[in-house]
């Protein structure tokens, strides 16, 4: 097949010239609603707003934020200006935020007010008490000489922070010239996205993505669950991770379709924009399904305009993948597997698949991904139906360490998994204990849980509850499940 060269910043321009009209961005719960020309024309602007503070193509501006609106927002305009997003997790303590801001080199920091427990903007101004006495965009951290500035998503002022509001007005009497000067600049290869994985040393690692990697990843994605421009997706997902950013914004965006987005993961949330928003798509970890299958309220909601979506993070047992094909009338669910390494799916299940493959498999390899099965005792190569590890095709390489290492091979190289696995002669690749999500080897798994990780008893383990008892425990082999990157 071929493949797209066109940037993120590019496809969104093709929709909002091909169909200005088409909802792009819809948060139900709020009724905020923006038209593919109304966003791009609203990214545009706060790209010029970036440029004016000095941001250049290449450099870091990181995201602390759950679902809000204008996280997207981030995500494009930096895309068509060249700057690289940074992706922070929301559920990160002090020392975890420290680390990123200084392993990533981040230019700026865009974050919320907080996230659960945590207060970002106190959390922020303990590590650089700077901010109360410099100049906005021109701080000097002793402990982050890369970080020059902070700013807040939100229309309340905080001393030494940008608010974004104020970005988005100073772009809007920017010059056009710059904004075409620097879109022009950009190839498709350029790095564009970083996301933070755990790795196996117990440090998070900076996986570099480029327009290439993220854009045909996510179309395959689409095509293997038929997306068109009438399909609405709903996505109580985060952003933060692959699967909000790639498995759902990417594949949305290259098929022109609607994001249903939900802030925070709730159930009731979620079950209430399927109805409003007639969606035809959900996604989601298998706890979250879960969740809102045994809802209370579940029999209240109107479902049945759902047809497909994606399952991942965890093995999906049967009795749920049945409940949530008959129940919620998602006939067409589909399984992925991957990491963020691989831009991140691998395999996915296709929309006519039967049930056994959905839950016993985790489908077959997307296009243009190559998987490379081998004896991992002699490194031979091995003949379909035996035991393998799978290698694929790699990302833009990681960021360097604070040693000044610089870890994993380019793209186009291939690099085991760690998994034991077999594939069938059809081109599926069996579960085998393996959680049906993005794997690696070595890490402490959790399982994501919404927004939140959620760390299983011990490894292998998950829980799930059953009608006509409480929980049910299934037992996996394997080191655990994966965790929220």
């Amino acid at each position: 097949m071929d493949f797209s060269n066109e940037t993120v910043g590019g496809w969104l321009s093709y929709w909002a010239q091909k169909t200005p009209d088409m909802e792009f961005l819809v948060y139900a719960d709020r009724d905020l609603r923006f038209s593919y020309s109304q966003f791009d024309e609203r990214v545009d602007r706060l790209a010029k707003g970036l440029l004016a503070i000095g941001f250049k193509k290449g450099e870091h501006l990181g995201i602390w934020a759950n679902n809000v609106p204008d996280w997207l927002t981030l995500l494009f305009a930096t895309a068509r200006i060249g700057v690289v997003l940074v992706t922070v997790n929301t559920n990160y303590k002090l020392h975890e935020l420290e680390y990123i801001i200084k392993q990533s080199d981040m230019k700026a920091l865009c974050i919320v007010d907080g996230f659960k427990d945590s207060d970002y903007v106190a959390m922020v101004k303990e590590l650089v008490p700077e901010l109360e006495s410099q100049e906005r965009g021109r701080l000097e951290s002793s402990r982050f000489p890369a970080l020059k500035g902070v700013v807040y998503i939100g229309p309340q002022k905080h001393r030494g922070m940008y608010s974004l509001p104020e970005l988005l007005l100073l772009g809007s009497h920017c010059d056009e010239d710059c904004l075409r000067e620097a879109s022009a600049s950009l190839s498709c290869r350029d790095v564009i996205n970083m996301q933070y994985t755990s790795g196996t040393t117990g440090f998070p690692k900076g996986v570099m993505l480029s327009h290439y990697n993220i854009v045909n990843n996510g179309f395959n994605i689409g095509e293997c669950q038929r997306f068109t421009e009438a399909d609405r997706v709903c996505l109580p997902v985060p952003l933060f991770h692959c699967f909000g950013l790639v498995l759902g914004m990417m594949a949305i965006l290259t098929h022109g379709a609607t994001a249903v987005v939900c802030e925070n993961f709730d159930p009731l949330l979620v079950l209430a924009s399927v109805q409003k928003e007639k969606c035809t798509a959900l996604y989601g970890v298998p706890t979250m399904f879960i969740s809102e299958l045994n809802h209370p309220m579940f029999k209240l909601f109107d479902l049945s305009s759902l047809r497909t979506g994606i399952m991942a993070g965890s093995p999906c047992p049967m009795e749920i993948m049945k409940r949530v094909i008959s129940d919620m009338h998602a006939s067409e669910i589909t399984i992925a597997y991957g990491l963020t390494e691989a831009s991140p799916v691998m395999t996915q299940t296709r929309t006519d698949d039967p049930i056994e493959v959905k839950v016993g498999t985790v489908g077959r390899a997307l296009p243009g991904i190559e998987v490379k099965v081998w004896n991992p005792e002699t490194k031979a190569d091995c003949a379909v139906g035996r035991a393998l590890r799978p290698r694929l095709q790699r990302d833009e390489g990681r960021l360097q360490d604070a040693r000044g290492n610089r870890e994993g091979d380019r793209r186009r190289a291939l690099a085991p998994l760690g998994r034991l696995r077999r594939r069938r002669r059809e081109g599926e690749f069996p579960r085998h204990g393996a959680y049906q999500g993005h794997d690696h080897p070595g890490r402490r798994e959790r399982l994501p849980a919404g927004d939140r990780g959620v760390p299983p008893r011990h490894g292998g383990d998950t829980r799930y509850p059953s009608r006509g008892c409480g929980e049910r425990e299934v037992r996996r082999g394997g080191r655990g499940l994966r965790h929220t990157e």
